[in-house]
């Protein structure tokens, strides 16, 4: 079985249960601070899981793009990938864990053809905060699994969420394939033997933690499932190697072609160039540029780390080469591909001379010395992204003493500052909908009509917006700087429209008629079937609207709420795209 052939099944079977297919979102989660990639195929969901009516009804199905980074350092053994598509159908609060179950049985031994005999699950164990999931496992047990291949595992096995402190949460079922095709699967379930393969997840959001830590029943329970395309394909296909599935394969045969060497003896070489050019690929599509904060930084660092192993191959101005493979085996994906090969050769120079940069860094730290300490060492890997094994290969050649257990001394203060202040970044969870970052969302609604009354061009369009608590940034289509006046009169214009205390009215409409009623939508997003609107109009003349957006929310219902607009800063985001930050007070 392929990629496109497993989308395709997975896709109509659902639609066969009257779920609703949705267009997968960008990897740059629109109206979410906490988070900087799309990590799940749940993730653009959240506010449709916490009570939000969705355009589309109660049942859902998609596939959507997800990077994680969380486990970079394992890309390069046989599963791990930063880039990967996710499967996934929603019941919100539609159906629930029989349903879900029976669907996902069905899915497995009558669309994907696997026999019983190989499959195995894990439900909740239970404990203080949930008992015991007997439901689950009843039904698992009256659709044909054994009681022997049903394991109860806990919290930290079968459990999701909640994303932030409180919010929608609850336990799930995993379901599991016995890969060895030579040998029959045993008896009984072991979670721990590797043979056995994780291919499928079923969350239950059964409870709703709240601020005092107590676990309460939802009042919308509702169904997330997940399934990993690349796994799925590897394991059905036989392959012990998720790299010899046919999404990976031809980046593969690419990389052996540039460097002259066989994939056998290479694999974790191969692995990590072939995994991160991937995902910059699709970062780069999603209009993330190589800086160094946040996402840029991310990108920075798979591509820098693409080149480094691709140094171990003697790869010379390849990184552009090898994206090319992704856009064919991606051809049902609009990838922007003159722009990601221009970043990509772009990142792949300026790290050659990083490096040369660094080599020289290296020489004026060990003049006159016969020892690298392990803090200059980590300045040179953290300030001139000189990598570690480098630095042991200079000072080697030039008998220098280093001790990489310095090193990884200074790497180790450095993580925990880290995980220090990403927890303090993504503690609030997965969506915030405060009063603050309210506010700015409809302030943000009227910023993007602003620039086109003020600019006096109507070709202005969003091109990717982030809204925290504390401000808003807007990036638009626009060739130049703006002036002082333009900024004032921009300013003024959403002020005068707060001042006017309108109206918000949120509707649900078909994509082509929210179109055709000039509702204002993100260049190049893809949005489903069924949308929600939010109109900003005077109630006096309420035929007449002030602004028109495709969009999520949240909202205000009246602009007074919003409080006074002001524009804190307006910049270059990339070529013909500028960026403002605004706050409200």
């Amino acid at each position: 079985m392929n990629r496109t052939e497993l989308i395709r099944k997975y896709i109509e079977f659902f639609k066969g249960k009257d779920h609703l297919e949705i267009p997968g979102a960008s990897l740059i989660p629109e109206n979410d601070p906490t988070v900087l990639f799309t990590t799940a195929g749940m993730h653009p969901l959240v506010p449709f899981l916490t009570g939000q009516k969705h355009p589309l009804g109660k049942r859902l199905v998609d596939v959507q793009r997800c990077i994680r980074t969380g486990d970079i350092e394992d890309v390069g053994d046989t599963t791990h990938h930063t880039f990967f598509e996710m499967l996934g159908n929603w019941s919100l609060g539609d159906y629930f864990k029989e349903e879900a179950i029976e669907y996902s049985f069905e899915f497995l031994t009558k669309i994907l053809k696997i026999p019983k005999e190989r499959l195995a699950v894990s439900v909740f164990a239970g404990d203080n905060d949930a008992p015991r999931d007997e439901l689950s496992a009843k039904e698992w047990e009256r659709l044909g699994i054994p009681k022997k291949r049903i394991a109860y595992l806990p919290k930290k096995n079968n459990w999701w969420g909640p994303a932030g402190e409180t919010g929608p949460c609850g336990p799930d079922t995993e379901m599991f394939y016995w890969k060895i095709n030579s040998k029959k699967a045993p008896e009984r379930f072991n979670p721990e033997d590797e043979n056995w393969v994780e291919i499928w997840n079923d969350v239950l959001m059964q409870y709703h933690k709240d601020k005092n830590g107590r676990y309460n029943e939802a009042e919308q329970k509702n169904i997330d499932t997940g399934m990993g395309v690349e796994r799925t394909v590897a394991v059905l296909s036989g392959l012990e190697d998720n790299y010899l599935a046919d999404m990976w394969k031809p980046i593969i045969e690419r990389i052996e072609k540039l460097s002259g060497k066989e994939y056998v003896e290479n694999e974790k070489t191969m692995r990590i160039i072939a995994d991160h050019i991937k995902a910059a690929v699709f970062m780069i599509s999603d209009g993330v540029s190589p800086s160094n904060t946040e996402r840029g930084y991310v990108l920075r660092r798979i591509i820098r780390r693409a080149i480094r192993y691709g140094k171990k191959l003697e790869l010379k101005e390849f990184t552009s080469k090898i994206a090319e493979p992704v856009f064919r085996i991606y051809s049902d994906y609009k990838i922007a591909e003159k722009r990601v090969l221009e970043e990509l050769e772009e990142e792949e120079k300026k790290f050659n001379e990083t490096l040369e940069n660094g080599i020289n860094i290296f020489n004026k730290l060990t003049k006159d010395k016969k020892e690298l300490s392990g803090k200059d060492g980590f300045l040179l890997y953290q300030s001139y992204g000189f990598p570690l094994e480098m630095i042991v290969e200079e000072a080697k050649d030039k008998k220098i003493r280093f001790d990489p257990k310095d090193f990884e001394a200074e790497y180790e203060k450095h993580q925990e500052l880290s995980r220090s202040l990403s927890a303090g970044k993504f503690k609030s969870g997965l969506i915030d909908n405060s009063a603050e970052t309210t506010r700015l969302h409809t302030a943000t609604h009227l910023l993007n009509e602003a620039l086109r009354q003020v600019l006096g061009d109507k070709t202005i369009a969003q091109r990717g917006s982030n809204i925290t608590p504390e401000r808003l940034r807007f990036d638009f289509n626009f060739g130049r700087r703006l002036t002082d006046e333009e900024i004032k009169k921009i300013e003024d214009w959403v002020n005068d429209k707060i001042k006017k205390d309108l109206s918000v009215r949120r509707e649900e409409m078909g994509l082509e008629e929210a179109m055709k009623s000039e509702a204002q939508h993100e260049f190049g997003a893809k949005y489903p079937k069924k949308v929600s609107v939010y109109t900003v109009y005077d109630e006096k003349d309420p035929e007449h609207f002030v602004s028109r957006e495709i969009c999520t929310g949240p909202h205000v219902k009246k602009t007074s709420e919003i409080g006074r607009f002001r524009i804190t800063k307006e910049e270059s985001s990339s070529a013909g795209i500028r960026r403002i930050k605004a706050v409200v007070e």
